[in-house]
């Protein structure tokens, strides 16, 4: 198993059909409750073991994961309401050794599960074309928020992936 990728890199070429973007939204709107079911029971030496060599570690994980949605719903609600907004990318690696990432992930577990009720109330609320609607990444260039939609289905299960995938590797949970 590949412990950076646990389910594969990203990727979607083809259409993005009404099925895919329901699909994606119901993927974003459990999210929380499975990335809480990831972390039950987990004590506070398994949350400070890293997921993998050289990465990050569980409780690192779980906050990373809101600093990285909440970036991404601002994004979106920045491509609402402006005309193809440059956004501003930030050191994820540096906001991981932030002192709020050694906080209890509770803290976090509460705000992703807010923080996606909004972000899914606003997502299903979409027409085809504010969906089609963009924001440049410095980095990546244009984005649409149907294809931002997908890139953060994945970010959602990639990082429960390191989770899970960890906790059945050391025999944390049956």
């Amino acid at each position: 198993m590949n412990l950076r990728y646990p389910i594969g890199t990203f990727k979607h070429e083809e259409e993005i059909t009404n099925e895919i973007i329901q699909q994606w939204i119901k993927e974003i709107e459990s999210a929380p409750s499975q990335l809480k079911d990831a972390v039950s029971g987990l004590d506070e030496s398994q949350l400070n073991t890293p997921y993998r060599p050289g990465g990050w570690t569980v409780r690192q994980v779980v906050h990373h994961i809101v600093d990285s949605h909440m970036n991404a719903y601002i994004r979106m609600k920045l491509a609402l309401t402006e005309d193809v907004p440059t956004i501003k990318p930030y050191k994820e690696e540096a906001w991981a050794e932030l002192e709020d990432s050694n906080l209890p992930i509770e803290v976090s577990l509460t705000l992703l599960e807010s923080l996606h009720i909004r972000l899914v109330t606003m997502l299903r609320s979409l027409n085809q074309d504010q969906l089609n609607r963009t924001f440049n990444h410095p980095e990546s260039g244009l984005i649409s928020l149907s294809f931002c939609m997908g890139l953060y289905s994945w970010h959602g299960r990639h990082h429960i992936a390191h989770i899970t995938s960890l906790a059945e590797r050391l025999g944390w949970k049956e």
